[in-house]
């Protein structure tokens, strides 16, 4: 039923006796929320440990923290951790378990527009790094930082845990119930429940937001030539299609693709067989890694541009996709969520150090602070790109094409971009 305590250590432990008040309840168990669980692991004043709960509507699953990769099957939602994400998980200690389960490190990103000459190439030696970030299946994170939440003691893990209301009770703290009837108290609620988040519904904060217009098309393809762990990036005008390298095949011949398509195209493609789909990818592709020889299945996800207009309220803080979320276009999503989650992290123990409480204003302002403007101006950034790539004028196409170009000669505006992009500046 709803709403059960289980310790990760032992995940199948359902007794409901544990204590049921909480410094900080966390719902969501996604990447964006359990990553928050582990950074908070050591939180507290002096020798009192904040007491932390995390709350997951999804049972809990042995593959959680037991995630088998098998060659040639893939997740078909993976992410492109920038260097400050992966700097988080080695931070956690977490890392060790994506490099012994499946990552690949791609050393160069190759972006070109569909009509013209325009390309840039980010290169990761030019900014003296290793590499550009990694493309990782998100069940291999969600497994590694499972694997560390089993080691931590101030936390109490329920799920299933169905949320349903969000109430201040007479002594101030906040009552979140369950649809079986049990319920948390917490004196802060972080809401990392992803982009249709109940809690934000439920709490009544604002947003802006619009469709695009567009659907991603999500799957796992294998290439006629190596991808040589490159990032491929080309704009059409009907959206952006991006093929990810992929670890796990010694040929390196698997790639994760994403391609934003107009809603119309995107119930065409999903209705073509998988000789046909291929065939279009093939040639949407410019045959860059040659044939498309297979596919997996297909998976089209709406898009849709949101922000939260205030990112707290009355105990509440929002996080990851549940204050934001953006165009796929630079993989940044959930690389945005994760500096969310390392800046609500930071505020928090230095409000603690000061002998705040976890729900104190001048805490969820300054998190507010260091993290709505450059949500916004990354929004902003890839609602520009769009537009700019969408263009179909010879004005516009000759403008990016030439941009494109003078930006790839730049080297330190270039440099700049790509610092940027890695999340190191």
């Amino acid at each position: 039923s709803a709403g059960h305590a289980s310790s990760l250590a032992s995940p199948y432990n359902e007794g409901m006796n544990q204590e049921r008040e909480f410094d900080i309840v966390i719902a969501g168990g996604g990447m964006v929320g359990t990553s928050l669980a582990r950074l908070l692991a050591d939180i507290g004043t002096g020798s009192k440990p904040c007491r932390i709960a995390l709350l997951d509507r999804v049972a809990f699953e042995p593959d959680k923290t037991l995630f088998h990769v098998q060659p040639g099957r893939y997740d078909p939602r993976v992410s492109a951790l920038t260097q400050a994400s992966k700097a988080l998980f080695s931070e956690l200690k977490i890392w060790r378990y994506i490099a012994d389960m499946r990552q690949c490190p791609y050393g160069e990103m190759h972006v070109w527009d569909a009509e013209g000459t325009g390309s840039i190439q980010f290169r990761a030696h030019e900014v003296h790094q290793s590499d550009l970030g990694s493309i990782v299946e998100n069940s291999v994170i969600s497994s590694a930082l499972y694997q560390g939440l089993k080691e931590q003691s101030n936390l109490t893990y329920f799920a299933p845990f169905n949320l349903t209301s969000v109430k201040r009770d007479e002594s101030g703290t906040l009552l979140i119930g369950s649809e079986d009837g049990s319920a948390v108290r917490a004196k802060l609620l972080v809401a990392a429940d992803g982009a249709n988040s109940r809690i934000r519904q439920l709490a009544g904060f604002a947003t802006r937001e619009w469709d695009y217009g567009h659907d991603a098309i999500i799957t796992t393809v294998q290439t006629e030539k190596p991808h040589r762990a490159i990032a491929w990036q080309r704009f059409i005008h009907t959206g952006p299609l991006a093929f990810l390298p992929l670890a796990g095949d010694k040929e390196q011949r698997h790639c994760s693709i994403v391609w934003s398509v107009v809603t119309s195209e995107a119930e065409r493609l999903m209705g073509l067989s998988e000789a046909q789909f291929n065939d279009a990818l093939t040639r949407a592709f410019e045959s860059k890694l040659g044939a498309v020889r297979c596919s997996d299945k297909r998976f089209r996800v709406p898009l849709r541009q949101r922000h939260a207009t205030e990112y707290f309220r009355d105990g509440i803080v929002l996080v990851g996709d549940a204050a934001h979320t953006i165009h796929p276009l630079a993989g940044q999503g959930v690389n945005l969520g994760f500096l969310d989650v390392i800046a609500l992290s930071e505020e928090l123990h230095t409000g603690l150090n000061a002998g705040r409480e976890v729900s104190d204003l001048r805490i969820l302002e300054r998190y507010q602070r260091r993290r709505k403007p450059h949500n916004l101006r990354m929004m902003w950034v890839m609602e520009g790109f769009k537009h700019l790539f969408a263009g179909r004028t010879p004005a516009t196409v000759w403008l990016r094409n030439f941009g494109l170009t003078q930006i790839d000669g730049a080297g330190p505006l270039k440099n700049l971009l790509v610092r940027h992009a890695m999340g190191m500046e």
